[in-house]
């Protein structure tokens, strides 16, 4: 039997049409469980729910957990800060049923793979903070968000020496895109595992733990070194 991984989707609405409003949906980029079927892999996708049973249920059916990540930020709250600056749109309900299900897994020692802003969600959970606003609060930060396809890479990152991460991907530096606007400033009980050359952290990982949060979107990107994380997920899901 192939490990089943849990992946979170993002929230949109179908198009209106005469007589028919919008309604909503579940929406998931396909690169997200074609990823994750290449690592050997079955993906499933997690409905919300205010369902307090709902992330344990989760959990119980999963073998491991993808976090995505999407075009929203992270309320401040939620790591002790006010809005300020250039915030973007918030999805409550999508934070709030992720947060709840990243907790059950990381309690149940169930592998998570963090994505983008999934990562972000990770540092919080693990007591840290994040920058609302690169440009705004990171004196020499380049821009984040690429205005190139995300399919291609964007800037280098640095993986730390002796890091999980260093050991999945077999290398001290690789090539990864950009798509965000905020990123981690404290990463709390995580650990930094790669950085960009203005500093930005772009990975981090939980120690005792496979628990490791990625600021890139490596599904949608080519070479042996992406798919890896998906094939560490998958793996560790089938011990």
């Amino acid at each position: 039997m192939k490990p089943v991984i849990g992946i979170t989707p993002d929230v949109g609405e179908t198009s209106a049409r005469p007589g028919r409003p919008p309604m909503p949906r579940y929406e998931l980029k396909i690169a997200y469980a074609d990823a994750v079927l290449a690592a050997g892999g079955l993906p499933i996708v997690l409905p919300y729910s205010d369902d307090e049973s709902a992330p344990k249920q989760a959990v119980e059916i999963c073998d491991a957990l993808v976090i995505t990540g999407g075009a929203f930020d992270i309320p401040p709250e939620l790591y002790g800060a006010k809005a300020a600056g250039k915030l973007g749109p918030l999805k409550r309900g999508r934070t709030a049923y992720e947060h709840r299900v990243l907790r059950a897994a990381l309690e149940a020692d169930l592998p998570v793979l963090a994505v983008c802003g999934g990562m972000q969600l990770l540092a919080v959970e693990a007591g840290g903070t994040l920058y609302q606003d690169i440009r705004d609060e990171v004196a020499g930060a380049f821009d984040h968000e690429q205005k190139s396809d995300p399919r291609e890479p964007g800037h280098p990152v640095s993986v730390v020496a002796g890091s999980a991460l260093e050991a999945i991907v077999g290398a001290r530096e690789i090539q990864v895109n950009s798509t965000h606007h905020q990123a981690v400033k404290d990463p709390g009980r995580a650990r930094v595992c790669a950085l960009a050359p203005d500093k930005i952290v772009e990975a981090i990982e939980l120690p005792g733990k496979f628990a490791l949060g990625v600021q890139w979107h490596p599904e949608l990107l080519a070479g042996p070194e992406h798919l890896a994380l998906y094939r560490a997920l998958v793996d560790w899901a089938a011990k």
